[in-house]
C-alpha cells in the first residue's frame, strides 16, 4: 500500500485473480477512479484503493497493460492524477514447440563430407524469445533403420541442421539402403529440464549416389593432330561451389593435363606411347577454406597407340655364320628387327622379305627368310666356301606403314674336318721344385690343326687328360699361334705327390663333323718330377687363445699346441716373449703351463710367441691369455684431490674421501671404513659412509690447530680379513681464500 503515483508491476501470466496493491486516500479525495487497457478483468476498488485482477493474464495476448489512476474529492473533481500504471506481463512456459512442417524430405549423396549438413528442420515455441522457455534443443530420437553401432546421421542440437555422421559419410549406400526414417525431437527449456515441452517430427532422407566417382579409364591416341587443351572427361563433387586441383601420383617433368572451376578434365598437349604409355594423378576438391571436400579420385589414363614407329634393324648388318656343309632347308640364324609401337598389335606386326642377294649365280636365292619371324634358311644344296666366302642381303621388313632395309651377311666357314696333330708325342719330362711359385710355365707344347685359321675349327685348347686329379696344373693357349703353356696352377707337395704323369690332349671348340673323330695323335705324354725342399714346420691353429682366472695355482694345464714338420721330422716347442716369466712349455708335447702366480692387475691380456723348430727351420705362432679378475687387492684411499678443513674449524664440516682398489669395479659393492683406534683418532674424527666407494670424514670438535694430521683410517673390502688395510690419510687445518682452497 501507499500513496497515489506512477508504478509498474511484474506479474506472471494465468495464476487467476489476485490483489496488486492498495493506495491510499489522502483529503480532500474520497475515492479512486481508473482507465486504460483493463481487459475486463484489471480495476481499483473505488472507496479503499484496492488495485487487483479478476482473472489470469496472457502473455501471448498481451505482454503490457497501460493504466491511469486518479483520486476524485466528493463533487467528482480530480484531485491528484491521472498517474500512470502500468501491468507487465511475465511469460511462463505454457507453450510446447511446433515443427514448421508437418513431415520433413531430404536427399543426400553417397561419401558426402561428415558434418555438412544437407537439410534442415525448424521449429518455434510461443513463448518469450529472451526466456529458455524458448530455447529449442534438437536431438534425433529414433533412426530407422539403424544398422550400425553409431548413427549415420546427425543433428546441430541448436541450427537443426542434420548431416552424415563420419559412419554415414562411410557407409551410406543406396544400392544397400536407399531410405531412412529419423525421428527428430525438440524440447523447449533448451533441453535441459525435465518437464519441458517435446515435440517430434518424421524426417524422410532418401540416399543418391555419389556425384564424385572417378571415370572409367581414359584412352587417348598418341600424337593427336586435334586443337589442345582437349575435353577428355569430368568430375563432379557433391558439394557446390568447390575448387578441383590435380596433384601427381609420379613426379614429372610437367603433367600435360588440367582441370577447370566445373571439373573438367583436360589433356593439354599431345601425347606420345612410345614416352610414356600411361599416365596416373588424383583431382581433389576443396572448399573455399582450403580444406578437402571429398576424397582424392584416382584417374587412370591409357595412351593409345599409333602406327608412328618404323621398323628398326637389332643389328645392322646381320652377320651369320654357315658351316660349308649344312644342309639344305637349314635354319642358318634370325634376323631380328624391333617397332616402338605397342606390342601384340597390327603397329608392331613386322614382316620380312628378301629383296636382293649378291652374289647372285642364277635367277633362284640361295635363301628363304620366313615373312612372320624372320628365320633365314638355306634352299636347296649346301653352301661352298669356293663360290663365295660371303653373301650379302637386303631384307626388306615392313608394318602395315612403314618399311626398314636390313642388311644380312652371310659368312660361308670351313667344316671342321681336320684334328689337331701334336708335333711330339711325347715331350719328355721336366723337374720341378715343390716350393715352385704359382703361375710359372713349366713347358710349351704345340699342335696344328688343318682347318681354316681364326675359325673355332681351327683354334686348339689343351686340357690335362689323365694324371692331375687335383688340376695342379693348367694349360692356356695362344689364340693367334695355337701355343699351350702349362703352368703351375696350385701349391706342389712332394710329400702328397712326387710324381706326375700327364696325358694331355688338343681339342676344337667347335664339333667335328660326324665322320672324323679324335685320335692319338691328338694326344701327348709328359712327366713333371717333384723335387722336395726342406719346409719348416707348421702349427695347426696361427693363433691359441684361452681365458683363465688370475688365482690359478702354479703349474695348471692352459691348453696344449700343435704342429707337424711336413718331412715328418721331429719338432721341439719353445716360447719366446715371456718377459713375466708366467708360463712354461713342455718341448716335446706342446703342452703350456703356468710357472709363477698370474696378475692381472699387471697384465690382463698376455701375449707370447710359441716357437716350434726342427733341425734347420722354425716357424711361430701367437698365444694369448685372458686373465679373468679376482678380488685380491685391498682397498686404497683415492688421492685425486686433497682433503681439507678451513681454519678455525665451526663444527659440522665434512668432506667426501673416496676408496679404490686395482679390482674390477664388479667387486666395488662392500668397501667399508672405520678409524682405527689409535692417534686419538675416534675422539678426534668421524666416518660415515655414503656409498659403496665413498665416505665422509668429518671434525667431532673445534679444538684443531693449524697444521696437517693424520688420521688412521681402515679399510675393508667385502669383510675379507686378507683384504683389510690401514691408511693413515693426511687432513690439512689450513686458511681459506675466498675461493675456498689453502693459502
Amino acid at each position: 500500500s501507499g500513496p497515489l503515483k506512477a508504478m509498474n508491476f511484474s506479474v506472471q501470466e494465468g495464476g487467476g485473480p489476485r490483489i496488486l496493491h492498495q493506495f491510499i486516500l489522502e483529503p480532500p479525495a474520497v475515492s479512486f477512479r481508473m482507465s486504460g487497457e483493463k481487459a475486463g478483468i484489471i480495476d481499483i476498488e473505488p472507496k479503499t484503493g484496492i488495485l487487483y485482477i479478476n482473472g489470469s493474464l496472457d502473455w501471448e495476448t498481451k505482454k503490457s497493460h497501460k493504466l491511469q489512476v486518479e483520486s476524485l474529492d466528493e463533487s467528482g473533481n480530480v484531485v491528484k492524477g491521472p498517474y500512470p500504471v502500468t501491468i507487465y506481463v511475465e511469460d511462463i512456459n505454457d507453450n510446447p514447440p511446433e515443427f514448421s512442417q508437418r513431415k520433413y524430405f531430404g536427399v543426400v549423396r553417397q561419401n558426402s563430407r561428415p558434418g555438412k549438413p544437407f537439410m534442415y528442420v525448424h521449429a518455434t515455441d510461443g513463448d518469450d524469445p529472451t526466456t529458455p522457455h524458448a530455447q529449442l534443443s534438437y536431438s534425433i530420437l529414433h533412426h530407422f533403420p539403424n544398422p550400425y553401432e553409431e548413427m549415420l546421421f546427425k543433428i546441430d542440437n541448436v541450427t537443426g541442421a542434420i548431416s552424415p555422421s563420419r559412419t554415414g559419410s562411410y557407409y551410406l549406400d543406396p544400392q544397400k539402403q536407399d531410405t531412412f526414417t529419423l525421428v527428430v525431437s525438440v524440447r523447449d527449456m533448451a533441453g535441459k529440464t525435465i518437464n519441458a515441452f517435446t515435440s517430434s517430427v518424421d524426417v524422410i532422407i532418401l540416399v543418391l549416389e555419389s556425384l564424385w566417382k572417378a571415370p572409367p579409364i581414359i584412352y587417348i591416341k598418341e600424337n593427336s593432330t586435334e586443337v589442345h587443351p582437349v575435353n577428355i572427361s569430368k568430375v563432379q563433387s557433391n558439394e557446390p561451389g568447390v575448387t578441383y586441383e590435380l596433384f601427381e601420383k609420379e613426379k614429372l617433368p610437367r603433367l600435360p593435363f588440367s582441370i577447370n572451376e566445373d571439373g573438367i578434365i583436360y589433356v593439354t598437349e599431345p601425347l606420345d606411347r612410345e614416352a610414356k604409355d600411361t599416365y596416373t594423378f588424383f583431382v581433389v576438391s576443396k572448399d573455399n577454406k582450403g580444406e578437402l571436400v571429398d576424397k582424392p579420385l584416382q584417374i587412370h589414363i591409357i595412351v593409345e597407340d599409333i602406327n608412328d614407329n618404323p621398323p628398326v634393324c637389332q643389328q645392322n648388318p646381320t652377320v651369320i655364320e654357315v658351316q660349308e656343309n649344312e644342309m639344305g632347308g637349314s635354319n642358318i640364324g634370325t634376323v631380328f628387327a624391333t617397332d616402338m609401337d605397342k606390342k601384340g598389335t597390327l603397329n608392331s606386326r613386322l614382316q620380312f622379305q628378301i629383296q636382293s642377294q649378291e652374289p647372285q649365280f642364277s635367277s633362284k636365292n640361295l635363301f628363304y627368310i620366313q615373312q612372320d619371324t624372320g628365320d633365314l634358311q638355306l634352299r636347296g644344296s649346301s653352301l661352298s666356301k669356293r663360290d663365295s666366302a660371303k653373301y650379302f642381303l637386303k631384307v626388306l621388313v615392313t608394318d602395315s606403314k612403314f618399311e626398314t632395309i636390313c642388311d644380312v651377311e652371310v659368312h660361308v666357314i670351313d667344316i671342321n674336318d681336320q684334328i689337331p696333330i701334336f708335333e711330339k708325342s711325347d715331350y719328355a719330362s721336366v723337374t720341378v721344385a715343390e716350393n715352385i711359385p704359382i703361375g710359372t710355365v713349366i713347358l710349351e707344347i704345340q699342335a696344328t690343326d688343318g682347318d681354316e685359321p681364326g675359325t673355332g675349327s681351327s683354334l686348339i685348347l689343351y686340357q690335362v687328360k689323365e694324371g692331375d686329379p687335383n688340376n695342379t696344373l693348367i694349360i692356356e693357349t695362344d689364340a693367334e699361334t695355337n701355343r699351350g703353356y702349362i703352368k703351375i696352377n696350385k701349391a706342389l707337395d712332394f710329400e702328397t705327390m712326387p710324381v706326375y704323369n700327364l696325358v694331355i690332349n688338343a681339342t676344337n671348340p667347335e664339333p667335328l663333323v660326324s665322320s672324323v673323330q679324335y685320335n692319338s695323335s691328338s694326344l701327348t705324354t709328359f712327366k713333371v718330377f717333384v723335387t722336395n725342399v726342406d719346409e719348416p714346420p707348421v702349427f695347426l691353429n696361427p693363433v691359441y687363445k684361452t681365458e683363465v682366472s688370475e688365482d690359478i695355482p702354479v703349474n695348471t694345464l692352459l691348453m696344449t699346441v700343435e704342429a707337424y714338420d711336413p718331412e715328418g721330422d721331429s719338432v721341439r716347442y719353445s716360447l719366446e716373449g715371456d718377459v713375466r716369466q708366467w708360463l712354461r712349455i713342455d718341448s716335446a708335447t706342446g703342452k703350456v703351463y703356468t710357472a709363477s702366480p698370474l696378475d692381472r692387475e699387471k697384465e690382463q691380456i698376455y701375449s707370447v710367441d710359441v716357437v716350434v723348430s726342427e733341425q734347420t727351420q722354425k716357424s711361430k705362432a701367437f698365444l694369448i691369455l685372458h686373465l679373468r679378475d679376482v678380488n685380491d687387492n685391498p682397498p686404497q684411499i683415492a688421492t685425486d684431490y686433497p682433503t681439507f678443513f678451513c681454519y678455525p674449524v665451526s663444527g659440522g664440516e665434512r668432506t667426501l674421501i673416496q676408496a679404490i682398489d686395482a679390482d674390477e669395479q664388479f667387486f666395488y659393492s662392500k668397501f667399508t671404513f672405520t678409524l682405527a683406534d689409535e692417534m686419538n683418532a675416534r675422539n678426534n674424527w668421524e666416518i660415515s659412509k655414503f656409498n659403496a666407494t665413498h665416505a665422509y670424514l668429518s671434525p667431532k670438535h673445534a679444538n684443531f690447530e693449524e697444521k696437517t694430521y693424520e688420521v688412521p683410517i681402515i679399510l675393508n673390502d667385502n669383510g675379507n680379513p686378507s683384504l683389510e688395510n690401514k691408511v693413515h690419510h693426511k687432513v690439512s687445518i689450513c686458511k681459506c681464500s675466498s675461493e675456498n682452497s689453502c693459502f
